[in-house]
């Protein structure tokens, strides 16, 4: 029978791992559970639930970052007015997670470290400069969330560390905004493309720009000589067609039971083209 531990604190939770390294760590469970179904019988590591741990919970400001705990569901974040002041592009990647049941239950920092190509809270955390803080019994660390992500699945996280804190700057102003995905259903979708949008205009002209997207390559993809190639454009239909045609060729998506490759690609262009043609409409 899998044990079940369940630390009432940091201290008691690292105390645990150092005893229990092959632990599996559970904040709301809405994916390991699932994952654990497919699993092997013989499977027996103990469940380490981290829901009960207070220093894992809520949203904090602290100065210049606000710190969200890992162990923080959707639907709290969802409804915090510091994290909708500073991070609204989260928000509203968030609301689209599952469905009520599933927000109440599942938390950013699981979110995170599922490291899916098809995470929601991926492409507006690359965009929003998040750094992941890990922590044992020997310490802390931090990375930068493209650092941390290693690839589907994979990540930079090592036996007996936990996510405890997801970190973000305080809010920039980037009056336009967007954060969209395309699924195969309205509701409760895996997405088959997602993109998240930023940009800052003066009299116009782009003064900066972030793009990123989820299910189109093994991790976020970035695409920096794009953004970097429209700041000082005013975007007019030469400069979004030009950017259009950029992101179909740089993104590398597959085909899988969802979507073909060529549909995802065309997907991700056409996202960026309605955030533009909005913004320059």
């Amino acid at each position: 029978m899998r044990a079940v531990l369940k630390p009432a604190c940091l201290e008691e939770l690292f105390s645990l791992l150092e005893r229990h390294p092959e632990a599996l760590a559970m904040a709301g469970g809405t994916d390991l559970l699932v994952r654990l179904r497919s699993e092997p019988a013989a499977d027996e590591r103990p469940l380490l639930l981290l829901a009960n741990v207070a220093e894992l919970q809520g949203i904090s400001d602290m100065g210049n970052e606000i710190s969200i705990g890992a162990a923080t569901t959707l639907t709290r974040l969802i409804a915090d007015p510091l994290a909708g002041l500073h991070a609204p592009l989260l928000i509203s990647a968030a609301r689209t997670i599952g469905g009520p049941a599933v927000r109440n239950m599942a938390t950013i920092g699981g979110n995170v470290s599922t490291a899916s190509p098809a995470g929601d809270s991926l492409p507006p955390l690359y965009l929003l400069g998040a750094e992941i803080e890990l922590a044992s019994m020997q310490g802390k660390r931090r990375l930068p969330i493209g650092d941390f992500v290693a690839g589907p699945g994979r990540t930079q996280l090592h036996k007996r560390e936990i996510i405890t804190r997801i970190l973000l700057p305080h809010a920039e102003d980037f009056p336009c905004r967007t954060f969209e995905k395309v699924g195969l259903r309205r509701s409760l979708a895996v997405a088959v493309t997602s993109f998240a949008g930023m940009i800052r205009l003066s009299g116009g002209i782009v003064e900066e720009a972030r793009f990123a997207w989820g299910s189109v390559g093994p991790t976020v993809v970035r695409l920096p000589g794009l953004e970097a190639e429209l700041v000082g454009a005013r975007l007019d239909l030469g400069a979004v067609r030009k950017a259009a045609e950029i992101v179909r060729r740089e993104v590398s998506p597959i085909d899988d039971i969802r979507a073909t490759a060529d549909y995802r690609r065309s997907v991700a262009a056409n996202l960026l083209v309605r955030f533009l043609e909005g913004i320059h409409g």
